[in-house]
């Protein structure tokens, strides 16, 4: 989950970035946050499309293996030959 942590801890930090250079443009507020996530969201499309992607990945492999380790959890006790 190595992947998961370094994609929010970059998309955190193009908002403080571009919250920064808001303030220091002069937004303040409402208009700052909205402005801050419009922004670092569009640029987070082109420079992260790389974490997002291994991000995707991860996910959906431990989404894969709690699935199957469920399912085999329920199997088994399904299983009237198998002893409680």
């Amino acid at each position: 989950m190595r992947s998961v942590l370094a994609y929010t801890a970059a998309r955190l930090a193009l908002f403080a970035a571009a919250a920064g250079v808001l303030y220091l443009l002069g937004a303040r507020g409402l208009l700052l946050i909205a402005l801050a996530v419009l922004i670092s969201g569009l640029v987070s499309l082109v420079l992260l499309s790389r974490q997002r992607d291994a991000m995707s990945a991860a996910v959906t492999s431990a989404a894969r293996t709690g699935h199957r380790k469920f399912e085999e959890s329920r199997g088994r006790e399904d299983d009237p030959a198998t002893p409680s």
